[in-house]
């Protein structure tokens, strides 16, 4: 379900233009970032500005419809980060070029949307050389 361009246009203010699961930058990236469902269509999800938000295409595609993962740490399934509801802060760092988990649900959102695949690492590099990495929260 597509969303209105009034709706996307808050989602990507709301952003600041960047994936609220990775917080990559769009403006590098060769692809338009998707507006993802943060709770799927298909679970009982709404197309609300509270239930949207910008993602990758990486984040996005290894997210679909999924609302939990293992945390790696403990082998206990956790819910997904709430990109709107939760403050990254509070359950991911940066570790040099990588984001760590520092909750199960972040630690299952890490490992699920393999967040420190090398490609990404190399992009975080890449935004450091332009200003945008490591993002302002």
């Amino acid at each position: 379900m597509a969303v209105s361009e009034e709706l996307a246009r808050a989602v990507r203010t709301r952003a600041r233009q960047r994936c609220q699961y990775c917080l990559m930058h769009e403006i590098l990236q060769g692809a338009t970032f998707h507006i993802e469902h943060i709770l799927p269509l298909s679970k009982g999800g709404d197309a609300a500005l509270e239930n949207l938000a910008l993602a990758c295409p990486g984040c996005n595609l290894h997210k679909a419809s999924k609302v939990v993962a293992v945390d790696l740490a403990t082998g206990v399934w956790a819910p997904f980060f709430h990109p709107v509801r939760q403050a990254w802060t509070e359950h991911f760092r940066f570790n040099g070029y990588e984001v760590e988990g520092l909750t199960a649900s972040g630690r299952a959102t890490v490992g699920a949307l393999d967040l420190n695949r090398h490609r990404r690492q190399l992009i975080r590099k890449v935004e450091e050389t332009f200003g945008l990495f490591p993002p302002t929260l």
